[in-house]
């Protein structure tokens, strides 16, 4: 043989980058196997189910024909081809369908688990419904808590006032001792926090709005003093005409 150029075309065309031949190798391979993928799958033989349903499939599409027993008997009753059954023609048309079972569970266990997955779904709808209405309730809990409360914050607040006026209003008549202790504000209690001591107001049997419809009613009567008005009437008539009432809510 003569000896090969390596200069000529055929050696400067190729392209002899560092690793090109494994590539082209791997694809050729690649496309090897899809080849042979492909032609088993056209070689393969069909299974015995798969040519059951096949001819199963074609039977259930094809209309019923006179060799069959049981449309050959309708049609000498005077049943014809795409008539409804029954005398007055209120039956169905078409032949009830064939349902295959083609899983290895027992009978009835698709209606089981259909059943199972209702009552677990109605379970959980159960759960969420009882879980809104706790939260709801903690909710009306909480704001009806907060709502009294607030509530009692303002009736002490006002009781608080009252003994005050009432403390100032005594001493302006040289009255020295108030007629119950609790009628004047103590003045060590004066200067404590609501929250971190309890006030003098609770240290009676008497509870807080008690206090507080005493003292205003003791207020009207002996100063003609309105402490929701913050004024001092000339006298009793002057209150009952020009004072809307005896609490809060009346002079809203």
């Amino acid at each position: 043989d003569e000896e090969e150029d390596y200069m000529s075309d055929f050696f400067i065309k190729q392209d002899v980058r560092p690793g090109l031949p494994m590539v082209r190798r791997m694809r050729q391979a690649i496309q090897k196997e899809e080849n042979q993928k492909e032609a088993n799958e056209k070689n393969r033989q069909k299974s015995i189910k798969e040519e059951e349903k096949e001819r199963r499939d074609v039977v259930l599409k094809s209309a019923l024909g006179n060799e069959n027993k049981g449309f050959a008997l309708l049609q000498k009753m005077g049943y014809k081809s795409g008539q409804a059954l029954g005398k007055s023609g209120e039956g169905i048309v078409e032949p009830i369908p064939l349902n295959i079972k083609t899983g290895r569970s027992g009978l009835g266990h698709e209606e089981f688990k259909k059943r199972k997955a209702e009552e677990k779904l109605e379970n959980y709808t159960k759960k969420l419904q009882m879980k809104k209405q706790a939260n709801e309730q903690a909710a009306d809990q909480f704001r009806i808590r907060f709502k009294t409360k607030q509530e009692q914050r303002k009736m002490e607040g006002d009781l608080r006032k009252s003994q005050r006026a009432c403390q100032q209003l005594d001493m302006q008549k040289d009255i020295d001792v108030p007629k119950e202790t609790w009628y004047w504000v103590d003045p060590e209690e004066e200067d404590k926090k609501d929250e971190d001591n309890e006030d003098e107001c609770t240290s009676s049997d008497l509870s807080v709005p008690e206090k507080l419809y005493i003292l205003t009613a003791y207020l009207r009567e002996e100063h003609f003093y309105c402490i929701w008005c913050g004024t001092t009437y000339e006298g009793f008539e002057d209150l009952s005409s020009n004072c809307p009432g005896d609490s809060a809510a009346d002079h809203d």
